[in-house]
């Protein structure tokens, strides 16, 4: 008899548990990077530039239950948001699942592994500088952030 099928794939957004919906972040923090929208062309650049909550080497918010208060920009995802938003990066487990997609194969609930994240390539950690010390984000475009990580399977597991 096959196993069942984890809970995203039977339960919709709205249908998860509160546990759920928290266990489908990755912990990457490309969503916690700073993005750039052209007032002409609404065309979305995203830089190297994290949240000053986001602690830059292990891509952790430094305090999640205070993040909303402490940074009035913050973004709390719910199913609506999610649909919502054009910003979320392609891996994003959120914004896939809302599109009808599966999960990447180097998340953790489909790994067993936190760790799979950053071998995979899709992780921020290391590779960003807080607002704190950054400057303009203007000077900190990058392409990255903003796509799938292209990895082969055996660096996942």
């Amino acid at each position: 008899m096959a196993p069942p099928a984890p809970f995203w794939k039977l339960r919709t957004l709205e249908e998860m548990s509160a546990a759920e919906w928290e266990s489908l972040c990755d912990g990457c923090g490309r969503c916690c990077l700073h993005k750039l929208r052209d007032g002409d062309s609404g065309a979305l650049s995203f830089t190297t530039v994290a949240c000053r909550l986001l602690d830059v080497t292990t891509a952790r918010c430094t305090d999640y239950a205070r993040r909303v208060r402490r940074v009035p920009d913050c973004v709390p995802l719910t199913p609506a948001t999610v649909r919502e938003i054009d910003w979320l990066p392609p891996s994003c487990a959120y914004r896939r699942l809302a599109e009808g997609k599966d999960l990447p194969a180097w998340h953790p609930l489909v790994t067993g592994d936190p760790a799979s994240v950053l071998r995979a390539g899709a992780s921020v950690a290391g590779r960003v500088v807080s607002e704190r010390s950054a400057g303009p984000c203007e000077h900190h475009l990058a392409e990255w952030p903003g796509r799938m990580p292209r990895v082969p399977r055996s660096r996942v597991a």
